[in-house]
């Protein structure tokens, strides 16, 4: 018995050793810290709380999804579909909200793009679903062959005369 307090002993010894090690994490003023403004402040997918992605910043997530062997997908809904309500989804009466799909589907831009090498092929269908739909919310979103499921999904386009956004600076009180 004494062989195992000793064992214990010597164990408790170094991870309170290893602990002091560990340099203290400083707490965020109350200042910076934020409350969420719930007014005309929804949001989508990854991404959507920061401003609208530029082409570059597409670009390098197809790359990515095209690295991973994912296959890109763009869907598209217009304002009324968009967004998860009791209209248009069987809804779960727990308060889930966005990114939560509760039998929520967009309309697929044509099919999923299988085999796409070339992140310009998805940035040139982001274009023609764009021009042919300019007041939907467009998003591009990834599968996972192998998992069978969505792996990645964000807005590529907001309608133009969409009030549903607000800048991160805007977004708490």
């Amino acid at each position: 018995m004494s062989a195992i307090m000793n064992k214990s002993a010597t164990k408790a010894t170094t991870f309170r050793a290893s602990k002091a090690a560990v340099p203290a994490v400083r707490a965020p003023k109350a200042a910076k810290m934020m409350v969420w403004q719930p007014n005309n402040n929804k949001y989508f997918e990854t991404f959507s709380f920061l401003p609208p992605l530029t082409d570059d910043q597409i670009a390098k997530q197809v790359d990515y999804m095209i690295a991973n062997t994912f296959t890109p997908c763009l869907e598209f809904a217009n304002k009324t579909q968009a967004y998860v309500c009791s209209d248009n989804a069987n809804r779960l009466t727990n308060g889930a909200s966005s990114s939560y799909y509760d039998n929520r589907y967009w309309t697929m831009w044509k099919l999923p793009m299988f085999g796409c090498r070339d992140g310009m092929q998805v940035l040139k269908e982001i274009v023609a679903c764009s021009k042919a739909f300019p007041e939907a919310y467009i998003r591009l979103v990834a599968f996972d062959a192998a998992r069978q499921v969505q792996v990645m999904g964000f807005l590529v386009q907001r309608p133009k005369n969409s009030t549903d956004f607000r800048a991160p600076s805007e977004r708490s009180v």
